[in-house]
């Protein structure tokens, strides 16, 4: 397609953080994304720099504009404001629906070329999700459309977000030394890293200390890696201790180590290095699909358990998920029915874990075949380019 015809040179991301740290987890890996890997001018606007902060410790929070890593990040101080056809991007995103400023609306409606504007939706396996990837909505009194783009697990959504080349760093990344490494670097002793090590990413409301339990009665040692703050009442009850970075202790079979938080990258390689991942929300969930190892999946609560629906979706489709680990997911989101034997369903668990494992990675190569979600959206955004520019040319003659 001849450039002129595809004026799709920069993008605006809004994020409001409402999940800590999933909602700009995730904004922050497509805002590098596509500036790194297709070349877009790249700003993201965030209201919250402090959670911000704790997954890319060089953000500035008292910072208006400031460029990190080939991205201009905006302080997103509120709706009000005047914008000129300058300060709108060819392609604007807004996260969850988030409802960006009306000033930048109506300046988008006076573009000659409007903008391709999306609402990027929340993942679920849900069969709805399908019908409802890619539909257009057009604004009630402006002449602007704004389409649906839903991330997914198969090809009939917009599939997960994965960067070039990722899978071939974790292969690099467990075919060396760089695991224990690691490791170390954060604080776990090597007794513990013998152990069948579990990182544990949670909300608050997890049963954590039912499955501290069944741990300290674990056939095999459990080392238990915990990022500051996460779960801090259980955590600090079982160290008896404040929950600070490096702490630690042992009961039973079960080690917990305090981690630091760590930046995204580092994030990611923590999963590759551990048996078995907890994780939590949106963005968590999808890195741990990617690390290619069994993980339980704790879901932002939704009033009337609709949560519980998502879940289970999900476990219907997810072929990894053996009996126990089913069972485990449900139990930790409150979705099982009665009261799970915890001790029992660990020592299922830990005999299956091989298995489980073999099959987590063959999960990831069935979602590296959807492609990547951003890839998708930009493909989709230069046909909808390209569907205009026909229509006009026919609208001429």
């Amino acid at each position: 397609m001849p450039a002129a015809r595809n004026p799709l040179h920069s993008l605006d991301l809004f994020c409001k953080v409402v999940d800590n740290y999933g909602d700009i987890g995730i904004c922050w890996r497509l805002a590098r994304q596509l500036a790194h890997e297709h070349g877009l001018a790249v700003r993201l606007w965030v209201d919250d720099l402090v959670s911000f902060r704790r997954i890319w410790p060089e953000v500035q929070t008292d910072a208006a504009t400031q460029e990190l890593a080939g991205v201009t990040v905006q302080h997103w101080r509120g709706q009000d404001g005047h914008y000129g056809p300058a300060d709108v991007a060819d392609i604007v995103i807004e996260f969850f629906g988030c409802e960006i400023p009306p000033g930048y609306v109506e300046t988008m409606a006076q573009r000659p070329v409007k903008p391709v504007w999306f609402n990027l939706e929340g993942l679920s396996a849900e069969t709805w999700v399908e019908g409802c990837h890619t539909l257009p909505s057009p604004h009630r009194s402006l002449k602007l459309t704004k389409y649906f783009f839903f991330p997914g697990f198969n090809q009939r959504t917009g599939g997960l977000t994965v960067e070039a080349g990722l899978e071939a760093q974790r292969q690099a990344f467990l075919a060396s030394n760089a695991g224990s490494a690691l490791l170390a670097r954060l604080g776990v002793t090597a007794q513990e890293a013998h152990g069948c090590k579990v990182s544990l990413f949670c909300y608050d409301y997890a049963p954590i200390r039912e499955l501290f339990a069944s741990w300290q009665d674990s056939p095999v040692p459990v080392t238990c890696l915990v990022p500051e703050g996460v779960g801090r009442s259980a955590v600090e009850d079982f160290l008896a201790a404040p929950m600070v970075p490096g702490a630690g202790a042992t009961r039973g079979a079960l080690s917990v180590r305090v981690l630091p938080f760590v930046a995204q990258t580092d994030y990611d390689r923590l999963l590759w290095s551990c048996d078995l991942n907890f994780v939590r929300g949106e963005d968590s969930f999808v890195r741990a699909q990617w690390a290619g190892k069994p993980f339980i999946w704790n879901i932002y609560h939704q009033d009337k358990n609709l949560h519980h629906t998502k879940l289970n979706a999900f476990l219907k489709i997810y072929h990894p998920a053996t009996a126990a680990v089913a069972d485990l997911n449900r139990a930790w989101n409150g979705a099982y029915p009665g009261e799970l034997d915890w001790h029992a369903n660990w020592r299922t668990l830990q005999t299956e874990l091989p298995v489980v494992t073999e099959a987590a990675g063959q999960w990831l190569q069935e979602m590296l075949a959807n492609g990547d979600w951003m890839d998708n959206l930009l493909r989709f955004a230069r046909q909808l380019v390209e569907q205009e520019w026909n229509s006009a040319e026919n609208g001429l003659k």
